[in-house]
């Protein structure tokens, strides 16, 4: 009896991933894991392009709008609801396609993630009170005394990967770099993982085209509904940054929506480097005009020889 499987649909942002993995799941008659950590809350469609309506209802898909605002969700968090959802959908289908853009949820479930300690409210209370009083200096400072080999690995630039390692080393009572293994698991599935891949100048031709599709969908209505929240982590990400930016009056429209579009591409720069590292499971780069038929021919060329 063939093992089941799963095919892994990412790429960069607008590299069209959504399209391609409703292509495929269609085809073999499965369903979708959303692999998007912004996509998964409810209420913001617009402003994280979450499937439409109409995708929707083409292919039924997993984690999309499942949760509240304020609710708290991580990686390790997705690894295990992934891996209790699967057994259900091979069942039903013998296979499932996953499909989104970050990439620490796609590596949960093609190669696991490091056992990590759950923050209490009290750790995570004396983090935030850390880059409140002492800023990014100041909590680098404490992270290169609590954990010096991951301080010189960290994105420095980051606020939320420094304090994220910050908790992790109060909690545990440990360094971070002692709990991180890097290692793969093995899977009881097989894996197909493609990149569907785009020209650059391509990629942000359509990034630029989407912001503005996205306007005239309502995304600035919709940041302004979720204004009065927007300390929730939910809301910390690249749009409404930008669109919550305008309504404090730190820039004019068009100066947001080029900032917005701005740090779009760069944010897809950094999924194309998370794809390119080395020491993980690599995926297969596909054109996207040919992606669900070069997809499903290595399906029957190596799940069903």
């Amino acid at each position: 009896m063939p093992r089941p499987f799963v095919i892994v649909v990412t790429g960069a942002t607008a590299s069209g991933k959504t399209a391609v993995a409703i292509a495929v799941a269609e085809r073999l008659g499965c369903e979708i894991i959303s692999a998007d950590s912004r996509q998964i809350y409810a209420g913001i469609p617009i402003t994280t392009a979450a499937p439409t309506p109409e995708e929707l209802a083409r292919v039924k898909h997993h984690f999309v709008g499942t949760l509240p605002l304020d609710a708290y969700y991580s990686a390790a968090k997705y690894e295990e609801d992934v891996t209790a959802l699967l057994p259900e959908l091979f069942k039903r289908h013998g296979c499932a396609v996953v499909c989104g853009g970050s990439m620490l949820y796609i590596d949960a479930v093609t190669d696991g993630i490091d056992s990590l300690p759950t923050i209490s409210d009290s750790v995570r209370s004396r983090v935030l009170d850390i880059m409140d009083q002492h800023g990014l200096p100041g909590a680098l400072a404490l992270l290169e005394n609590l954990d010096p080999e991951y301080a010189v690995r960290v994105d420095r630039s980051n606020p939320r990967r420094v304090a994220h390692a910050l908790e992790i080393c109060m909690q545990a009572g440990v360094p971070y770099s002692s709990l991180r293994t890097a290692g793969r698991v093995n899977r009881d599935f097989d894996i197909i993982k493609v990149a569907v891949d785009r020209p650059r100048a391509e990629l942000f031709d359509r990034i630029n085209r989407r912001v503005e599709q996205m306007v005239a969908d309502g995304m600035v209505e919709e940041a302004r509904g979720v204004y009065p929240l927007r300390h929730l982590n939910s809301l910390n990400t690249v749009g409404f940054k930008e669109m919550f930016a305008m309504f404090d009056g730190k820039m004019d429209r068009r100066t947001a929506l080029d900032r917005l579009a701005k740090n779009t591409r760069v944010y897809a720069k950094k999924q194309l480097t998370w794809l390119a590292r080395p020491g993980v499971r690599p995926a297969r780069f596909v054109n996207p005009d040919t992606a669900a038929e070069d997809i499903l021919r290595m399906v029957s060329s190596e799940l069903n020889a």
